[in-house]
């Protein structure tokens, strides 16, 4: 019944994916800005040889893996509570308080960051050190931004492993880290990859948050959306956004063969 409707979908996406590796293939002429469709490499070789470009590339996966590591430490904790301590009542409102932050408008929980992070701002006058705007304040801002997208699964995962499983192991004599280690993690590792996949693409592909706390930072979403706007060079934005589009393909094929994909 399904089938359909994904095809659809999969059509979409793939011939969206096929226009823009297309586009990065052409370039700009520079006395009539018009779109030269000639194929070419120069825009890839720009990004090879540009060091800017190398530069961006590294802080952006560097702050997609900081704030994924950040979301997962946070998360483990409230999702194996939400799962096995709470009580059913306790469970369902912490359900809801993960949920209630996606309602929120994803620009007025940035500014309210913003906010936060401003000199003389919450986070000074409750006498925390303020890190102001700039990667810090990106990797806080966005770890607390897709931190339920990680919970959520994690959760979901953790709330599929029997209690009469972990019951019996310690019956039988098995540590706490022998459990945790042997039936915990290998029935927990889908739901970690699945919320990892989520934080890491979203970062990835962000820049509104970098717009508002980052100060002078640039991300590739950044160069993205000046590139295709101000610039006017739509293949050389093309050509940039290959970039997370790459690193996710190489980073789905890693995580593969490991397995972890196949109990999503």
């Amino acid at each position: 019944l399904l089938s359909a409707p994904l095809a659809w979908m999969l059509l979409v996406y793939v011939v969206a994916l096929a226009a823009l590796l297309i586009t990065s293939f052409w370039s700009v002429d520079s006395l009539s800005s018009e779109i030269d469709r000639t194929w070419t490499l120069d825009n890839f070789r720009t990004l090879l040889e540009n060091e800017v470009y190398r530069n961006v590339t590294v802080r952006t996966v560097g702050v997609a893996l900081a704030v994924t590591v950040i979301d997962v430490a946070i998360a483990l904790p409230i999702a194996f509570y939400m799962a096995k301590v709470a009580t059913p009542r306790v469970r369902r409102m912490l359900v809801v308080a993960v949920l209630t932050p996606l309602w929120a408008s994803y620009l007025v929980k940035v500014f309210a960051w913003r906010v936060v992070l401003s000199e003389g701002g919450l986070l000074e006058w409750s006498g925390v050190p303020n890190p102001g705007y700039g990667l810090s304040a990106v990797v806080i801002a966005q770890a607390y931004i897709w931190l339920p997208y990680v919970i959520l699964p994690i959760y979901a995962a953790l709330d599929r492993v029997p209690d009469s499983l972990l019951e019996a192991a310690g019956d039988l004599g098995a540590p706490t880290r022998t459990v945790v280690r042997t039936i915990v993690m290998p029935l927990l590792v889908p739901g970690i990859v699945a919320g990892a996949i989520f934080s890491f693409s979203l970062t990835l592909g962000d820049y509104i948050t970098v717009n508002i706390v980052g100060g002078t930072s640039q991300m590739l979403g950044n160069l993205v959306f000046v590139n295709a706007g101000a610039a006017n060079n739509l293949p050389l934005a093309a050509a940039i956004a290959m970039i997370p589009i790459v690193v996710m393909l190489v980073l789905l094929a890693a995580i593969r063969r490991t397995g972890a994909l196949e109990n999503l």
